[in-house]
């Protein structure tokens, strides 16, 4: 039988020092958390404002080459492809690279022409994170006019 030598020790790690970070982990999780997820709603807000903004160029393109925005029933994918109802006689689309994306939180832009608040325009909005008109914070519309 061999004895060991008593200055050689097992190495790695007790259970109360794997206990320790892993509480020191949590707890930092905690503190950093609610932070990224507040931004991820201001980061959404801002996605829809940009993409509000990039669409309303695309229809005043449409504008320039018809004469007139795209009616409500046409919508938004006239940009992409000539209308079938009241289809316009300079069509020259189409007027974005790519197709007519959903808002940040999946649902598709409210376009209305005229517009309700812009009578001689369009009125074009994301409805939030609730899915409704109003609201604040991260469930507030996204519109066009402001």
């Amino acid at each position: 039988m061999t004895k060991q030598n008593p200055k050689i020790r097992a190495r790695g790690f007790t259970l109360i020092e794997i206990l320790v970070v892993i509480v020191v982990v949590a707890i930092l999780a905690t503190l950093v958390a609610p932070n990224v997820f507040q931004h991820v709603g201001t980061a959404k807000a801002t996605t829809a404002k940009s993409q509000i903004e990039m669409l309303g160029s695309a229809l005043d393109a449409y504008r320039l080459d018809n004469g007139a925005y795209p009616s409500t029933q046409q919508g938004l994918q006239a940009l992409m492809e000539v209308p079938t109802l009241d289809p316009p006689t300079n069509w020259r689309g189409p007027y974005l690279r790519k197709a007519v994306p959903l808002d940040p939180w999946g649902r598709a832009y409210v376009y209305v022409s005229p517009g309700e608040v812009n009578p001689t325009g369009f009125d074009l909005l994301s409805l939030g994170a609730d899915g409704a008109l109003g609201g604040d914070g991260e469930n507030a519309d996204v519109v066009s006019w402001q």
